[in-house]
């Protein structure tokens, strides 16, 4: 994967294949990576043909694609495989239930949903989802999560890197540095978080320590232990924090940054789209 000579920012396209407009946007504005919807994903073939085509702008068969693949109401191959069902809180579930029934499903979902992703020419799932679970937390996270225990979504999110690695899929660890003590949809609102330092890192900030991930999402959070004004995502002060106690030394991605309308903002590097966007 090349990172030499490209733009920080992420995009993603309108449709089922490049518009003239993208086509010579892609090939000016030389976006770092390109990430994938559902609305850009109708069958195998045309999925295949459209990231063909974006790689051959670079000439570059490893060019970042990325998707947003977590399972459950968040998943972007649905028009080629059902995976409606398989919530980060059905493995968070199962694994409390019967620990060895869960290392075998939990593989061999992770394997056929990497073939499927290597099939269609994605090569970063912007997964796990760490975020601590609670009662009160918003739906937005919800049974994103893998659960309200910490050491689970530690076990959890640690596998899911290695086995999507062994696979030759990127993976990007999510919501850094936590998602679980927001009560609103941080896409639409900005949360302020009140809770003390000494136990967001001993509950929320805890299971993001020493994954082996090459990329990390920020949270749009406020957490005023950090800096009382700025939320993670536009904080030097967080991203500081992130690098030197957290101890995440590799790239930083912020959350979508659009809602409803057009949106392709420089970052560094950041998740944008072109056109409608859907929650990552």
């Amino acid at each position: 994967m090349t990172i030499k000579n490209r733009k920080s920012f992420i995009c993603g396209i309108k449709s089922t294949k490049l518009t003239k407009n993208e086509f010579f946007f892609i090939k000016k504005n030389k976006p770092w990576g390109i990430i994938l919807f559902q609305r850009n994903i109708k069958n195998l073939n045309q999925t295949i043909k459209l990231t063909k085509s974006i790689r051959n702008l670079f000439n570059d068969p490893h060019y970042p694609i990325f998707i947003d693949e977590e399972g459950g109401r968040v998943s972007r191959i649905k028009n080629i495989v059902d995976n409606s069902i398989f919530t980060a809180k059905f493995f968070g579930d199962l694994y409390k239930k019967n620990k060895r029934k869960f290392d075998l499903f939990y593989n061999i979902y992770i394997n056929q949903i990497s073939y499927v992703l290597n099939l269609i020419g994605a090569n970063i799932n912007t997964v796990p989802v760490l975020d601590l679970r609670r009662d009160f937390s918003h739906r937005i996270i919800g049974d994103r999560s893998f659960s309200n225990n910490k050491k689970i979504i530690d076990y959890i999110g640690d596998i899911t890197i290695a086995q999507f690695k062994k696979n030759r899929i990127g993976t990007v660890i999510k919501h850094i540095p936590g998602h679980g003590l927001s009560k609103t949809d941080t896409h639409l609102k900005l949360p302020f978080i009140s809770k003390n330092l000494k136990y967001l890192e001993q509950n929320d900030f805890a299971v993001f320590k020493n994954k082996k991930t090459l990329f990390a999402m920020t949270a749009h959070i406020v957490f005023k232990a950090i800096d009382k004004k700025e939320c993670i995502t536009h904080s030097k002060k967080g991203i500081q924090y992130i690098r030197k106690k957290i101890g995440f030394k590799n790239l930083i991605i912020s959350d979508d940054i659009s809602t409803d309308e057009v949106s392709i903002n420089p970052a560094a590097p950041s998740s944008s789209t072109v056109g409608k966007s859907e929650s990552f």
